[in-house]
Protein backbone atom coordinates (compact mmCIF):
# COMPACT_ATOMS: atom_id res chain seq x y z
CA UNK A 1 0.00 0.00 0.00
CA UNK A 2 2.69 2.45 -1.01
CA UNK A 3 0.31 4.70 -2.88
CA UNK A 4 -0.54 7.82 -0.91
CA UNK A 5 -4.21 8.01 0.03
CA UNK A 6 -5.39 11.43 -1.12
CA UNK A 7 -9.07 10.88 -1.84
CA UNK A 8 -11.33 8.74 0.32
CA UNK A 9 -15.01 7.84 0.07
CA UNK A 10 -16.92 6.69 3.15
CA UNK A 11 -20.30 5.07 2.58
CA UNK A 12 -22.93 5.06 5.32
CA UNK A 13 -26.66 4.87 4.60
CA UNK A 14 -29.16 3.16 6.89
CA UNK A 15 -31.00 4.44 9.94
CA UNK A 16 -30.07 7.08 12.51
CA UNK A 17 -28.96 4.62 15.18
CA UNK A 18 -26.62 2.89 12.72
CA UNK A 19 -25.29 6.24 11.55
CA UNK A 20 -24.57 7.40 15.11
CA UNK A 21 -22.67 4.20 15.94
CA UNK A 22 -20.64 4.58 12.73
CA UNK A 23 -19.36 7.98 13.89
CA UNK A 24 -16.70 6.15 15.91
CA UNK A 25 -15.32 4.51 12.75
CA UNK A 26 -15.60 7.78 10.83
CA UNK A 27 -13.43 9.46 13.45
CA UNK A 28 -10.79 6.74 13.10
CA UNK A 29 -10.80 7.06 9.30
CA UNK A 30 -10.17 10.80 9.57
CA UNK A 31 -7.33 10.23 12.05
CA UNK A 32 -5.78 7.69 9.68
CA UNK A 33 -5.97 10.07 6.70
CA UNK A 34 -5.54 13.57 8.19
CA UNK A 35 -4.59 15.23 4.90
CA UNK A 36 -6.92 13.35 2.56
CA UNK A 37 -10.06 14.76 1.03
CA UNK A 38 -12.76 12.59 2.56
CA UNK A 39 -16.26 12.48 1.08
CA UNK A 40 -19.27 10.88 2.74
CA UNK A 41 -21.86 9.14 0.58
CA UNK A 42 -25.10 9.05 2.57
CA UNK A 43 -28.77 10.07 2.39
CA UNK A 44 -30.44 13.48 2.93
CA UNK A 45 -31.42 13.07 6.62
CA UNK A 46 -27.75 12.92 7.65
CA UNK A 47 -26.41 15.79 5.54
CA UNK A 48 -26.57 18.56 8.15
CA UNK A 49 -25.12 16.40 10.93
CA UNK A 50 -22.30 15.14 8.70
CA UNK A 51 -21.42 18.66 7.55
CA UNK A 52 -21.08 19.79 11.15
CA UNK A 53 -18.68 16.94 11.89
CA UNK A 54 -14.89 17.29 11.56
CA UNK A 55 -14.64 14.06 9.57
CA UNK A 56 -15.58 15.06 6.02
CA UNK A 57 -14.60 17.58 3.39
CA UNK A 58 -17.73 16.94 1.34
CA UNK A 59 -21.08 15.20 1.74
CA UNK A 60 -23.10 13.64 -1.08
CA UNK A 61 -26.65 12.52 -0.39
CA UNK A 62 -27.61 10.34 -3.37
CA UNK A 63 -26.35 7.13 -1.77
CA UNK A 64 -29.69 5.39 -2.19
CA UNK A 65 -30.63 5.95 -5.85
CA UNK A 66 -34.25 5.46 -6.82
CA UNK A 67 -33.68 3.48 -10.01
CA UNK A 68 -30.98 1.89 -12.13
CA UNK A 69 -30.37 5.02 -14.19
CA UNK A 70 -29.73 7.04 -11.03
CA UNK A 71 -27.47 4.26 -9.77
CA UNK A 72 -25.38 4.36 -12.93
CA UNK A 73 -25.15 8.14 -12.67
CA UNK A 74 -23.87 7.89 -9.09
CA UNK A 75 -21.39 5.14 -10.03
CA UNK A 76 -20.14 7.26 -12.91
CA UNK A 77 -19.49 10.16 -10.55
CA UNK A 78 -17.63 7.90 -8.11
CA UNK A 79 -15.51 6.49 -10.89
CA UNK A 80 -14.72 9.96 -12.25
CA UNK A 81 -13.74 11.22 -8.79
CA UNK A 82 -10.84 8.79 -8.71
CA UNK A 83 -10.99 7.77 -5.07
CA UNK A 84 -7.92 5.99 -3.76
CA UNK A 85 -9.91 4.11 -1.16
CA UNK A 86 -13.51 3.41 -0.20
CA UNK A 87 -14.61 2.48 3.32
CA UNK A 88 -17.98 0.75 3.04
CA UNK A 89 -19.47 1.09 6.52
CA UNK A 90 -22.86 -0.08 5.28
CA UNK A 91 -21.67 -3.53 4.09
CA UNK A 92 -24.95 -4.75 2.67
CA UNK A 93 -26.13 -6.08 -0.67
CA UNK A 94 -26.72 -2.58 -2.02
CA UNK A 95 -23.19 -1.32 -1.39
CA UNK A 96 -21.68 -4.65 -2.47
CA UNK A 97 -23.46 -4.06 -5.78
CA UNK A 98 -21.90 -0.61 -6.00
CA UNK A 99 -18.48 -2.23 -5.82
CA UNK A 100 -19.29 -4.68 -8.60
CA UNK A 101 -20.50 -1.83 -10.82
CA UNK A 102 -17.13 -0.09 -10.38
CA UNK A 103 -15.28 -3.01 -11.95
CA UNK A 104 -13.02 -3.70 -13.78
CA UNK A 105 -10.85 -1.09 -12.03
CA UNK A 106 -12.44 -0.34 -8.66
CA UNK A 107 -10.69 1.70 -5.99
CA UNK A 108 -9.22 -0.04 -2.94
CA UNK A 109 -12.38 -1.15 -1.18
CA UNK A 110 -12.71 -2.00 2.49
CA UNK A 111 -15.83 -4.00 3.25
CA UNK A 112 -17.27 -7.42 2.49
CA UNK A 113 -17.89 -7.12 -1.27
CA UNK A 114 -16.70 -10.17 -3.20
CA UNK A 115 -13.31 -9.47 -4.76
CA UNK A 116 -12.55 -6.26 -2.84
CA UNK A 117 -8.94 -5.43 -1.96
CA UNK A 118 -9.34 -4.94 1.81
CA UNK A 119 -11.98 -7.44 2.93
CA UNK A 120 -13.25 -8.10 6.42
CA UNK A 121 -13.35 -11.89 6.41
CA UNK A 122 -15.12 -14.50 8.47
CA UNK A 123 -18.55 -14.96 9.97
CA UNK A 124 -17.50 -13.77 13.43
CA UNK A 125 -18.43 -10.25 12.35
CA UNK A 126 -22.10 -11.27 12.32
CA UNK A 127 -22.07 -11.77 16.09
CA UNK A 128 -20.23 -8.55 16.94
CA UNK A 129 -21.67 -5.30 18.21
CA UNK A 130 -21.54 -2.63 15.50
CA UNK A 131 -18.68 -0.79 17.22
CA UNK A 132 -16.43 -3.85 17.49
CA UNK A 133 -17.44 -5.04 14.02
CA UNK A 134 -16.44 -1.77 12.41
CA UNK A 135 -13.24 -1.62 14.46
CA UNK A 136 -12.40 -5.08 13.10
CA UNK A 137 -13.23 -3.88 9.60
CA UNK A 138 -10.78 -0.99 9.90
CA UNK A 139 -8.18 -3.40 11.26
CA UNK A 140 -8.60 -5.38 8.04
CA UNK A 141 -7.98 -2.14 6.13
CA UNK A 142 -4.65 -1.71 7.93
CA UNK A 143 -5.47 1.61 9.60
CA UNK A 144 -6.21 0.30 13.12
CA UNK A 145 -3.71 -2.48 13.88
CA UNK A 146 -4.65 -2.74 17.57
CA UNK A 147 -8.39 -2.34 17.04
CA UNK A 148 -10.38 -3.34 20.15
CA UNK A 149 -12.69 -6.15 19.11
CA UNK A 150 -13.58 -7.86 22.38
CA UNK A 151 -17.22 -7.34 23.43
CA UNK A 152 -17.68 -3.90 24.94
CA UNK A 153 -14.12 -2.74 24.20
CA UNK A 154 -14.51 -0.39 21.22
CA UNK A 155 -14.86 3.34 21.97
CA UNK A 156 -18.32 4.84 21.83
CA UNK A 157 -19.14 7.54 19.27
CA UNK A 158 -18.18 11.05 20.30
CA UNK A 159 -20.47 14.00 19.57
CA UNK A 160 -18.57 16.64 21.53
CA UNK A 161 -17.83 18.45 18.26
CA UNK A 162 -21.47 19.48 18.02
CA UNK A 163 -21.12 21.37 21.28
CA UNK A 164 -18.04 23.14 19.94
CA UNK A 165 -19.78 24.02 16.70
CA UNK A 166 -22.89 25.33 18.42
CA UNK A 167 -21.53 26.32 21.82
CA UNK A 168 -23.46 29.60 21.83
CA UNK A 169 -26.74 27.95 20.92
CA UNK A 170 -28.94 26.98 23.87
CA UNK A 171 -30.86 23.69 23.81
CA UNK A 172 -34.17 24.14 21.95
CA UNK A 173 -36.30 23.78 25.07
CA UNK A 174 -39.00 26.40 25.60
CA UNK A 175 -37.90 27.40 29.08
CA UNK A 176 -39.53 28.63 32.22
CA UNK A 177 -38.08 31.59 34.07
CA UNK A 178 -36.17 29.18 36.32
CA UNK A 179 -35.25 26.13 34.24
CA UNK A 180 -35.01 22.79 36.05
CA UNK A 181 -32.99 19.69 35.18
CA UNK A 182 -34.86 17.99 32.39
CA UNK A 183 -35.54 14.42 31.30
CA UNK A 184 -35.90 13.51 27.64
CA UNK A 185 -38.48 10.87 26.70
CA UNK A 186 -38.37 9.04 23.36
CA UNK A 187 -41.69 7.15 23.23
CA UNK A 188 -41.75 6.54 19.49
CA UNK A 189 -39.86 4.49 16.96
CA UNK A 190 -40.39 2.78 13.66
CA UNK A 191 -44.10 2.64 12.85
CA UNK A 192 -43.79 -0.87 11.41
CA UNK A 193 -42.01 -2.21 14.52
CA UNK A 194 -44.53 -1.62 17.36
CA UNK A 195 -42.97 -4.48 19.32
CA UNK A 196 -39.94 -2.23 19.91
CA UNK A 197 -42.04 0.37 21.77
CA UNK A 198 -42.74 0.56 25.48
CA UNK A 199 -46.43 1.55 25.83
CA UNK A 200 -47.03 5.29 25.79
CA UNK A 201 -49.21 5.03 28.89
CA UNK A 202 -46.15 3.69 30.73
CA UNK A 203 -44.11 6.67 29.54
CA UNK A 204 -46.92 8.88 30.86
CA UNK A 205 -46.72 7.23 34.29
CA UNK A 206 -42.93 7.57 34.31
CA UNK A 207 -43.22 11.24 33.34
CA UNK A 208 -45.56 11.88 36.25
CA UNK A 209 -43.16 10.21 38.69
CA UNK A 210 -40.15 12.14 37.39
CA UNK A 211 -42.03 15.42 37.41
CA UNK A 212 -42.89 14.82 41.07
CA UNK A 213 -39.15 14.41 41.66
CA UNK A 214 -38.54 17.92 40.36
CA UNK A 215 -37.60 17.27 36.74
CA UNK A 216 -38.93 19.03 33.69
CA UNK A 217 -40.19 16.57 31.09
CA UNK A 218 -39.35 16.99 27.40
CA UNK A 219 -40.80 14.67 24.75
CA UNK A 220 -38.96 14.26 21.46
CA UNK A 221 -39.54 12.39 18.24
CA UNK A 222 -40.96 12.96 14.79
CA UNK A 223 -44.20 14.77 14.01
CA UNK A 224 -45.96 11.40 13.85
CA UNK A 225 -45.34 11.03 17.58
CA UNK A 226 -47.20 14.22 18.57
CA UNK A 227 -50.25 12.25 19.71
CA UNK A 228 -48.01 10.32 22.10
CA UNK A 229 -46.63 13.58 23.43
CA UNK A 230 -50.14 14.87 24.11
CA UNK A 231 -50.98 11.70 26.02
CA UNK A 232 -47.88 12.11 28.19
CA UNK A 233 -48.71 15.78 28.77
CA UNK A 234 -52.08 14.78 30.24
CA UNK A 235 -50.28 12.81 32.93
CA UNK A 236 -47.47 15.32 33.48
CA UNK A 237 -48.84 18.85 33.19
CA UNK A 238 -46.26 21.22 31.79
CA UNK A 239 -44.34 18.55 29.90
CA UNK A 240 -42.87 20.07 26.76
CA UNK A 241 -43.63 18.66 23.35
CA UNK A 242 -40.72 18.99 20.91
CA UNK A 243 -41.88 16.24 18.53
CA UNK A 244 -41.19 17.30 14.97
CA UNK A 245 -39.38 20.45 16.08
CA UNK A 246 -35.73 19.42 16.32
CA UNK A 247 -33.03 18.45 13.85
CA UNK A 248 -30.31 15.95 14.73
CA UNK A 249 -27.86 18.62 15.88
CA UNK A 250 -30.47 20.14 18.20
CA UNK A 251 -31.22 16.71 19.63
CA UNK A 252 -27.53 16.31 20.40
CA UNK A 253 -27.50 19.65 22.21
CA UNK A 254 -30.49 18.53 24.24
CA UNK A 255 -28.78 15.26 25.10
CA UNK A 256 -25.54 16.92 26.14
CA UNK A 257 -27.31 18.93 28.83
CA UNK A 258 -30.03 16.49 29.92
CA UNK A 259 -30.25 14.92 33.36
CA UNK A 260 -31.60 11.73 31.79
CA UNK A 261 -32.95 10.24 28.57
CA UNK A 262 -35.35 7.29 28.40
CA UNK A 263 -36.20 5.76 25.06
CA UNK A 264 -36.94 2.75 22.93
CA UNK A 265 -34.40 1.15 20.62
CA UNK A 266 -34.61 3.94 18.06
CA UNK A 267 -32.25 6.43 16.46
CA UNK A 268 -32.83 9.44 18.73
CA UNK A 269 -32.02 7.33 21.79
CA UNK A 270 -28.64 6.47 20.24
CA UNK A 271 -28.04 10.12 19.41
CA UNK A 272 -28.84 11.33 22.94
CA UNK A 273 -26.56 8.69 24.48
CA UNK A 274 -23.70 9.63 22.15
CA UNK A 275 -24.17 13.27 23.10
CA UNK A 276 -23.57 12.37 26.74
CA UNK A 277 -27.02 12.01 28.28
CA UNK A 278 -27.33 9.37 31.01
CA UNK A 279 -29.61 7.04 29.07
CA UNK A 280 -32.00 4.18 29.67
CA UNK A 281 -32.49 2.16 26.47
CA UNK A 282 -35.42 -0.27 26.36
CA UNK A 283 -35.06 -3.45 24.31
CA UNK A 284 -37.54 -6.19 23.52
CA UNK A 285 -36.76 -9.47 21.78
CA UNK A 286 -37.25 -7.59 18.50
CA UNK A 287 -33.61 -6.43 18.60
CA UNK A 288 -30.42 -7.58 20.29
CA UNK A 289 -28.58 -5.02 22.46
CA UNK A 290 -25.45 -7.18 22.26
CA UNK A 291 -25.30 -6.18 18.60
CA UNK A 292 -26.63 -2.64 18.54
CA UNK A 293 -27.17 -1.05 21.96
CA UNK A 294 -26.00 2.53 22.46
CA UNK A 295 -22.79 2.94 24.45
CA UNK A 296 -21.75 5.50 27.01
CA UNK A 297 -23.49 6.32 30.29
CA UNK A 298 -26.20 3.82 29.37
CA UNK A 299 -28.40 1.36 31.22
CA UNK A 300 -29.97 -1.23 28.95
CA UNK A 301 -33.22 -2.81 30.16
CA UNK A 302 -34.24 -5.96 28.31
CA UNK A 303 -37.70 -7.44 28.37
CA UNK A 304 -38.93 -10.10 25.94
CA UNK A 305 -42.18 -8.14 25.66
CA UNK A 306 -42.06 -4.42 26.45
CA UNK A 307 -45.79 -4.51 27.13
CA UNK A 308 -44.91 -6.46 30.28
CA UNK A 309 -42.05 -4.21 31.44
CA UNK A 310 -43.23 -2.55 34.67
CA UNK A 311 -42.97 1.19 35.14
CA UNK A 312 -41.37 0.52 38.51
CA UNK A 313 -38.39 -1.19 36.85
CA UNK A 314 -37.67 1.76 34.56
CA UNK A 315 -38.37 4.27 37.35
CA UNK A 316 -35.87 2.49 39.59
CA UNK A 317 -33.19 2.69 36.92
CA UNK A 318 -34.04 6.35 36.37
CA UNK A 319 -33.59 7.15 40.06
CA UNK A 320 -30.26 5.32 40.11
CA UNK A 321 -28.93 7.29 37.13
CA UNK A 322 -30.11 10.67 38.36
CA UNK A 323 -28.81 10.36 41.94
CA UNK A 324 -25.20 9.41 41.16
Amino acid sequence: MSKEIKKVLVIKLGALGDFVLALAAMKKIREAHPKAKITLLTTPPFEALAKLSPYFNAVETDGRPGDFAETLSMIGRIRKAGYDRVYDLQTNSRTNWYFQLLRPFPPQWNGIAFGCALPQKGKARLGMHTLERQADQLKAAGIWPDAPTEPGSAPAPDLSWILRKRKKEPPPVPGAAKPKPYVLLVPGGSAHRPEKRWPVEFYAQLASLLKARGFDIVIIGGPQESAMARQIQKAAAGARDLTGRTDFAQLALLGAKAALAVGNDTGPTHLLAAAGAPTIALFSDASDPDLCAPRGHVTVIRSPDLQALPVSTVAGAAMALTTR
